[in-house]
């Protein structure tokens, strides 16, 4: 068999950077097939996914994806460093994987690399520069970033590179990729043409970010969506807004983020995975006195906390996952859940079967939990099925639940 592409990817939704990514990664890797290891309903950011997990599947199948796992819910709505973590240790067992593409702003997997080197090994004089920062009272990623740049000395080569999305995302997948001592070899592509938070549509160009693209959904008419993204992706995506199968952000939740921290006593919400040092205080004084997230984040703006971190504890409250869930999910390593694939994902599945004899493959979510022994991984995966449950109530039409025990694989 021929060399396998790993992507890490959220694909919400499938655009023509990403098209550009895949082909240019098959390329640099002189790779036939490609495997995804995708976010489900739920994004890292603290968002909620713009479709579905499946029907992103599809659109990653149809622009030349050839197998799609599903990066349980846990992880995928969790820090950066677990994010990566899970993904990760599901490329590894599938024991077939010979490369990991990743995006980046920095483009340089050097820069990449010494940085993750340091942060893999945190050397004491990197941990004592680290403490000083956060001393101050700045937000992790902040203290972070001005600690490595004391540490590495050679400003020019390392500056504005931790203050990018992509480029911490894959500093992390080498540090996962270090942890685990992975035979993978990682490579990075430069992105191009736009940033990953611009918020708007370059004109005449057949580029734009995810969050643009999102942003554009909310408009009467998204035929303009077709120049920037592959016409499968456009037509599933069109599809879905049609028949009202689609979220539009986080604020879809509203009621139901501000009745559960109502409900959560202090304590309760202190449980919450990054809520520390009094936050739990602040975030139910502000679900006592608003009635939306948009508010809710207003009045909880601090330097200590991102915009992020606060979403993603807004996840972990209406999923019901607590610091003891996120431990497990650090101490074990993940179901590989199958969402879809083509006939070229078919030999791969044959493969992965024939190298792991005694790893499962979660074809149908009802056969692993009547018959799985593994009590953690059972647990895991029913996070899972009540964040599609959740997800779907953001829906304008056919809320309905059970969707991984209704949903079909996606089969091209």
């Amino acid at each position: 068999m021929s060399n396998i592409l790993g992507i890490i990817s959220e694909y919400n939704p499938f655009h023509n950077g990403h098209l550009y990514h895949l082909n240019e990664s098959k390329k640099a890797t002189h790779s036939d097939y490609a495997i995804a290891i995708m976010t489900g309903n739920f994004a890292q950011r603290g968002d909620a996914s713009i479709v579905d997990k499946w029907s992103k599947a599809r659109m990653a199948i149809s622009n030349g994806i050839d197998l799609v796992i599903e990066l349980p819910t846990i992880y995928s709505i969790s820090s950066a460093e677990n994010f990566a973590d899970g993904a990760i240790k599901i490329l590894n067992s599938l024991n077939i994987v010979d490369y990991l593409s990743f995006g980046s702003e920095s483009g340089d997997i050097s820069v990449l690399d010494d940085i993750a080197e340091v942060l893999s090994k945190e050397p004491r004089e990197y941990k004592t520069l680290l403490s000083h920062e956060l001393s101050k009272g700045v937000s992790f990623p902040k203290a972070r970033e001005k600690a490595l740049l004391m540490y590495l000395g050679d400003v020019r080569r390392f500056v504005n590179v931790l203050s990018s999305p992509n480029n911490i995302l894959g500093i992390e997948y080498l540090k996962s990729l270090k942890r685990q001592h992975s035979l993978i070899r990682p490579i990075t592509l430069k992105r191009k043409n736009v940033g990953y938070n611009d918020n708007f549509l370059p004109a005449n160009s057949r580029f734009a970010s995810a969050s643009a693209i999102r942003n554009y959904c909310m408009s009467s008419d998204i035929t303009e969506l077709q120049r920037v993204m592959p016409e499968n992706s456009y037509d599933i995506l069109e599809d879905c807004i049609k028949k009202g199968n689609f979220v539009k952000n986080l604020s879809a939740f509203d009621k139901e983020i501000i009745y559960t921290l109502r409900k959560m006593s202090t304590s309760e919400i202190a449980n919450l995975p990054d809520v520390s040092e009094g936050l739990e205080f602040a975030l139910k004084n502000a679900a006592n006195s608003c009635n939306s997230v948009i508010e809710l984040l207003t009045l909880v703006d601090t330097k200590r906390y991102t915009k992020t971190r606060i979403q993603r504890i807004l996840l972990y409250a209406i999923l019901g996952i607590t610091k003891k869930d996120m431990q497990l999910s650090k101490s074990v390593i993940p179901y590989v859940r199958i969402l879809g694939f083509n006939s070229s994902g078919r030999e791969l599945l044959g493969e992965i079967s024939k190298r792991n004899p005694k790893l499962e493959l979660v074809t149908s979510v009802k056969k692993f939990l009547d018959n799985s022994s593994n009590k953690n991984l059972k647990y895991i995966l029913e996070k899972d099925i009540w964040a599609s449950n959740v997800y779907t109530l953001g829906f304008e039409y056919d809320s309905k639940a059970n969707m991984d025990y209704t949903q079909k694989l996606i089969i091209y």
